[in-house]
């Protein structure tokens, strides 16, 4: 294969790629290679090897990526929305979008897995629970879900679980839950086994009632909005009394800004609230990103799906925050987890916590009444008007019955600058918003041919018993922050806490934690694209559109695959999506048997959770002594299996950072015994412009844009999970009741709430391609494994190298063993991930794929003076170590042990066997670079057995 030589390509791939021409030399001389092609030659299979060059044209410069940007963004039409349906527009405060949304201190970060260099996220993540807790009134929320329709899919699985009622109950959704929520939960319902029934629950206040609402049927769950998606306010007390008198439980669909003024869904019953928290700040682009929000009653909290911030203490007793309960579950309980949420939507979480905290309870009331009293003025012009509306209580959105003038009032809408929902032929609804100004009622009401409202006080107008009556958001931190002084200082005071890419290197294996280029970010925040509602007409939306279409055929150029779907918006959903796109094809050619998943002991964990929510079961494969896939096992259990075998899910390079010779023989036995290949594409920045899977032999792959294409990981999320599949199954990708244009006909339904995913930050990843082009993308590659090879050399003779292929190469990460160490000294991996905070550095990967492990994996954006110092610092803890084997030190009161040390450790009684400047300051550590970290190690087991998940009180600090 040829490669571009570095000067055919642009400017900026030398700014993306770490080392330099003499950089690369000097790497491939220690590692024993002559050249960049020898090493790929040697490291990859020559049979899946791709033949020809990747043909994409590079961007001449960054200044003219960002003009052919702006000019798809100028081939967008933003009206002022009124289309409501969860999706609504709001100002993003300023300071927040400044230092947060475009601070790399902030979204650069990766997930909180290591609490203590991620003080600063996780308190704004308690922040983000407390809000929600608040507002539901139900006591344990969850750090953040991935949009509102899945959230709700998520509440009827829980909701699964936690009744009791009979295994073929069904799940009765109220009429008026939003759409698209229904759709996403059926499409989750179906390989589940799950039936839906949709009703007019309005009335239902006993058990006949509920059970014919059911058809007969005995109910586990009941789904309402509130409001509804037709505007209308309810008091579901009745419903959730009857519910509960049936065995069935409740979740309530809610609006959180609607919630400052009506009675919290745990007052009327609710057991579980789930919902957006896109209009506290958040814009809507196209669909999002977005945080999704779950909070749950007292019992259910450790069944919940997501990521939980608890409250826990660090050796001192000084109160830290901690992921807790759920932490990785996929990785723990496999087939057998709850969920396969894995990315969340932190960024997001983040933003709309500090919404709050900027705002406070009475900023948030105020917005609310102002927003109300908007609705209030359309209704009674309307009404003035003999305009009849079918929402008699309502919050912002009215319906309005305008019998066989639906179309024409929505293009009437539409000529004077605002976009309204044509529900029917005969009804329309419209929603105001924070946005909302004078002018827009006056646009809307012409439209209408109605008089100009008049907006007056916003005071509630539904009865007594709905109006919220409770204080909320009572924490001090909702009320200390309401000047940009001060909401400045505690935005950096947070970050300071954090470790981020911008400070230094992640060496995270298998999540890929690369430059995000600023020219890349740059377009995320302009209105073009940040402020279209997702069900925007097609004829509005044409830029974005054509930059996803864009990026859609980059992906199959890239990947070998026919069709690509934007559509999930993280990379479990893109899983999902995949191994539901095969579970159809098998049953639209008649083979409703093949539902056994067969996945590598290796693989990540939510591939199993993934199959088992597609309807398949899974069966584990055997790792050989040399970390590849078993294949003699393998072979048994297609023998075993082969007739039912639906498909297999394995990545590549494997999860080992090895690039296995027997993919190919992998591949076409599982073709041989029917079945499908399903390809993980976490590893895919391996393989970009090297091999693709598409044609090695994979059927369907997601992919990671939050990985490989640049999308920051935002502190745990936002991520993109595109599926990509050759063209038999792309009949079966998703699609989704409002767009033609996301899908086929023929689709498996909607993944995601938006039609297009999390459509705002793809502009991201397709700067990222046009940046580099074909010959940009390889040389990533082609550094990305050079650098782990410089890795795995400097490092072998200090740690053994776990796995390694035929030529003692691996692929774009290592593996570094521990365990005999371990066995030797009693320092575990743990001691060593702690230790490194002190050196200045974020943990590799722990424990995974093998217990007692460092997973490294260092990209191609880190140069080889950041390399260097990692190795320099693994090779110092090793000297370390070895003083606890030698008996120079008990592990107990070793440095490693006792680290991070804090800043005011250093000043308190010191009785360690170590100098204050051995623990702060250790080889290589430059004190002008010095970071601190805010706690010393937390303590894990303290915190789930104490589970604090909402800001504590004052008091709760002090007695600490």
């Amino acid at each position: 294969m040829t490669h571009a030589p570095q000067h055919h390509t642009p400017d900026f791939v030398g700014r993306h790629i770490g080392p330099s021409d003499d950089d690369v030399s000097a790497m491939l001389k220690l590692i024993g290679q002559a050249s960049m092609g020898g090493l790929v030659e040697q490291a990859i299979p020559g049979l899946i090897r791709a033949t020809a060059a990747l043909d994409l044209q590079a961007a001449e410069s960054e200044p003219a990526v960002i003009a052919e940007l702006r000019a798809k963004a100028d081939r967008n039409t933003v009206l002022r929305s009124m289309i409501g349906l969860g999706y609504y527009g709001t100002h993003t405060p300023p300071v927040v979008r400044r230092n947060i949304l475009e601070n790399p201190a902030w979204y650069t970060a990766y997930t909180p897995y290591q609490p203590e260099i991620s003080q600063g996220r996780l308190e704004a993540l308690l922040n983000f629970q407390t809000v929600v807790s608040d507002l539901t009134g139900l006591p344990t929320a969850g750090a953040s879900l991935l949009d509102e329709s899945t959230a709700v899919a998520e509440a009827m699985t829980l909701m699964r679980r936690g009744s009791k009622a009979a295994k073929d109950a069904v799940l009765l959704v109220d009429a008026q839950v939003m759409p698209q929520s229904i759709a996403v939960t059926q499409t989750r319902a179906v390989p589940l086994g799950i039936d839906i029934v949709v009703a007019d629950l309005t009335g239902v206040a006993d058990e006949a009632a509920l059970t014919a609402a059911a058809d007969g049927r005995a109910v586990f769950g009941v789904v309402v909005q509130y409001p509804g998606a037709d505007g209308a306010i309810h008091d579901w007390s009745g419903l959730a009394q009857a519910a509960h008198a049936a065995g069935a439980l409740v979740t309530a669909a809610a609006d959180l800004l609607a919630l400052t003024l009506l009675t919290s869904p745990a007052s009327w019953g609710a057991d579980i609230a789930v919902g957006t928290t896109q209009r506290f700040g958040v814009p809507m682009g196209f669909g999002g990103p977005h945080a999704g929000y779950m909070s749950v009653r007292a019992g259910l909290e450790r069944t919940m799906p997501g990521r939980l911030v608890g409250v826990s203490v660090d050796v001192d007793g000084a109160p830290a925050y901690r992921l807790a309960l759920q932490t990785r579950e996929q990785h723990i309980r496999r087939e057998k987890a709850t969920s396969n949420i894995c990315t969340a939507q932190v960024l997001l979480a983040v933003m709309a916590s500090m919404y709050a905290v900027w705002h406070g309870p009475d900023g948030l009331s105020r917005i609310a009444r102002e927003t109300h009293a908007k609705a209030v003025a359309l209704h009674d012009s309307l009404h003035a008007a003999g305009i009849e509306t079918t929402t008699e209580h309502y919050f912002d959105t009215l319906t309005a019955i305008v019998p066989g003038r639906a179309d024409a009032v929505v293009e009437a809408a539409v000529e004077h600058g605002v976009n309204i929902w044509r529900v029917d032929a005969d009804h329309v609804s419209l929603s105001v918003d924070e946005t909302t100004t004078a002018d827009d009622l006056h646009a809307v009401a012409s439209a209408f041919g109605v008089n100009i409202p008049e907006p007056q006080d916003g005071e509630p107008t539904w009865p007594a018993e709905l109006r919220r009556t409770d204080d909320f958001l009572t924490h001090p931190v909702f009320h200390s922050h309401h000047s940009e002084t001060a909401m400045l200082r505690y935005l950096r005071a947070l970050s300071d806490r954090d470790y981020a890419l911008d400070r230094g290197m992640i060496p995270l294996g298998s999540c890929t934690m690369k430059l995000n280029a600023t020219t890349e970010m740059e377009s995320v925040t302009w209105p073009e694209f940040a402020n279209l509602h997702p069900f925007a007409p097609a004829d509005q939306t044409v830029g974005i559109r054509e930059l996803i279409t864009d990026l859609e055929q980059w992906l199959c150029d890239i990947t070998g695959y026919d069709s690509v779907s934007l559509q999930p918006n993280a990379g479990s959903q893109g899983e999902l999506a995949g191994l539901l796109a095969i579970h159809a094809y098998h049953q639209a050619n008649g083979d409703s048997d093949r539902n056994i998943c067969l996945i590598p002991a290796s693989a990540h964990g939510t591939n199993a959770a993934s199959a088992v929510m597609a309807g398949l079961k899974v069966i584990v494969v055997k790792t050989a002594p040399t970390g590849e896939v078993d294949m003699e096992d393998l072979k048994q259990k297609i023998k075993e299996h082969g007739e039912s075998l639906a498909a297999i899910m394995v990545t590549y390079p494997s999860t080992h950072g090895v690039f296995e010779d027997t993919i190919t023989d992998l591949c076409s036995l599982v073709h041989e015994a029917g079945g499908q290949v399903y390809v993980d594409g976490a590893n895919l920045n391996a393989l970009v412009g090297l091999a693709q899977p598409g044609t090695f032999g994979g059927d369907v792959s997601h992919l990671n844009l939050h990985k490989t294409f640049c999308i920051p990981h935002g502190g745990g999320g936002p991520g993109v999970g595109p599926v990509a599949v050759r063209a038999h199954l792309a009949p079966y990708l998703p699609n989704h009741p409002f767009s033609e244009e996301a899908g086929p006909q023929t689709g498996v339904g909607p993944i995601s709430a938006a039609p297009f995913g999390s459509a705002s930050i793809l502009p991201i990843s397709w700067a990222y391609v046009r940046l580099m082009g074909g010959a940009g993308l390889t040389q990533a590659t082609e550094t990305a494994i050079l650098s782990a090879n410089y890795i795995a050399t400097r490092l072998r003779k200090h740690f053994p190298v776990l796995y390694a292929g035929e030529n003692g190469l691996v692929a774009h990460e290592c593996i570094l063993d521990l365990r005999g160490l371990t066995k030797e000294s009693g320092v575990t991996v743990d001691d060593v991930a702690k230790r490194l905070i002190d050196y200045g550095f974020h943990a590799p990967t722990m424990s995974f794929p093998v217990a007692g492990t460092l997973m490294v994996e260092p990209t191609e954006s880190e140069d080889l003076g950041e390399i260097d110092r990692f190795c320099e610092a693994m090779i110092a803890i090793r000297g370390e170590i070895q003083q606890v084997i030698d008996g120079k030190v008990d592990v107990a009161d070793s440095v490693l042990r006792h680290a991070p040390h804090t800043a005011i450790s250093l000043t308190t009684e010191w009785d360690h066997p170590y100098t204050r400047a051995e623990a702060a300051y250790p080889s290589g550590v430059d004190p002008l670079r010095k970071y601190w970290a805010p706690v010393r190690r937390i303590d894990g087991a303290y915190g789930d057995r104490n589970l604090v998940c909402s800001c504590p009180s004052p008091e709760a600090y002090d007695e600490s």
